[in-house]
């Protein structure tokens, strides 16, 4: 598999950079998407696309053993950053390691699916095809991500996203306020008691938001008030209670103010992520023959909607360092790494190790129904 990876480098690089020099956001990849999918179909791969109810998502399919992977491809790309995250170095690690297990699949008693994701930054588009059924019947599903440091036992925040409204009665602030009813007030309310809540919550629940509408004139009470906010918490479980507490600030606004309150969610939620320990150890050990960077131990530091995928199916999530510290994703200096030496490095090394992992795991799946146990 290390010398089919080797064979298909050049094409595997070009799939990356041509992404990265296109970047497309949240539920708008039509072209990487495409780009994926044809790679994929010239191979042999039977392709479905669209996939899920989503128009920017595929599922492509190899081999027709009893174990089934799943190999998870994101490339979506951040508003005004490009791929300051490095989703182009996914897409291609997961096209190459598909590629990689495709002429043996049978042989290793697997069904190989790649399925392309869209929407990780904002859209949550692996709950959605979760939701949707794609990952049905699979045993296990692995990707990997670009980061400034290595890690093998990935963990992230659960993340919940809210889109507040508040809607009052304009006035003008002079002749009559006493006829209004202050949207931007209620918000002003609700940021108060946010404040004042924070001081209760454990170190891990973060909460943060930005007013995106606040009224237009300084002499008009605003009838109306909008806020995008965020929450986080360590696990799934404790996000849910996050969210009640702030949503009852919010409602606390409206309450005072005499407004309306709307409380929305753009998005599914995005879980945390739980590594499967046994698909854990086995990319350890590959990462070693691959002579990648022994990993750090390192708490959550960000959220994933293969969070989700995590919570249905054992799942894989390592993130290969392309950058030393120098710099971490979100940050404009990333997106010029994730087309670096390094990055092809991870390409290749993140295409070559889930090949070998899921081999592995075939192997040792095959051995536990056959009554015995194989090592790697």
């Amino acid at each position: 598999m290390h010398d089919r990876v080797s064979q298909l480098r050049e094409e595997l690089v070009a799939l990356s950079r041509r992404i990265h020099a296109h970047p497309e956001t949240a539920f708008g990849e039509h072209r990487a998407a495409a780009w994926c999918a044809e790679a994929l179909r010239r191979h042999g791969f039977a392709v479905t696309a669209p996939a899920g109810g989503l128009d920017t998502a595929f599922v492509a399919t190899a081999g027709t053993g009893p174990v089934t992977v799943a190999v998870v491809c994101e490339y979506d790309a951040l508003p005004g950053l490009g791929h300051a995250c490095g989703h182009n170095v996914i897409a291609a690690a997961g096209v190459g390691a598909a590629l990689a297990l495709a002429p043996y699949a049978d042989e290793l008693g697997l069904t190989v699916r790649v399925v392309g994701a869209p929407a990780e930054e904002r859209g949550a588009g692996k709950a959605l095809l979760l939701e949707a059924g794609v990952f049905a019947g699979v045993d296990a599903a692995m990707m990997v991500h670009p980061c400034p440091f290595e890690v093998t036992e990935f963990t992230s925040f659960a993340l919940g996203t809210l889109s507040v409204e508040y809607r009052g009665k304009a006035a003008h602030a002079t002749l009559e306020p006493h006829r209004g009813r202050n949207a931007a007030d209620a918000l002003t309310v609700a940021q108060v008691a946010l404040g004042l809540l924070r001081q209760q919550l454990p170190p891990e629940w973060k909460v943060h938001g930005v007013t995106t509408a606040a009224g237009t004139a300084p002499n008009l009470v605003p009838d109306r008030a909008t806020a995008e906010y965020e929450i986080r918490a360590a696990v799934a479980e404790d996000l849910r209670e996050l969210r009640e507490r702030v949503e009852a600030c919010f409602r606390a606004g409206a309450l005072a103010t005499g407004c309306e309150v709307s409380l929305t969610r753009p998005e599914p939620d995005y879980l945390d992520f739980r590594t499967d320990p046994g698909l854990a150890g086995l990319w350890r050990e590959n990462a070693r023959r691959l002579g990648r960077p022994e990993p750090v131990a390192r708490t959550a530091f960000a959220c994933t909607d293969m969070g989700n995928v995590s919570h249905a199916v054992p799942s894989l999530h390592p993130v290969l360092d392309i950058t030393g510290g120098a710099c971490g994703p979100h940050e404009a200096a990333f997106a010029e790494a994730a087309v670096s030496p390094e990055a092809e490095r991870a390409v290749v090394d993140g295409a070559v190790g889930m090949a070998w992992t899921a081999a592995d795991f075939a192997a040792r799946r095959a051995g536990r129904d056959a009554g015995t146990e194989t090592t790697p």
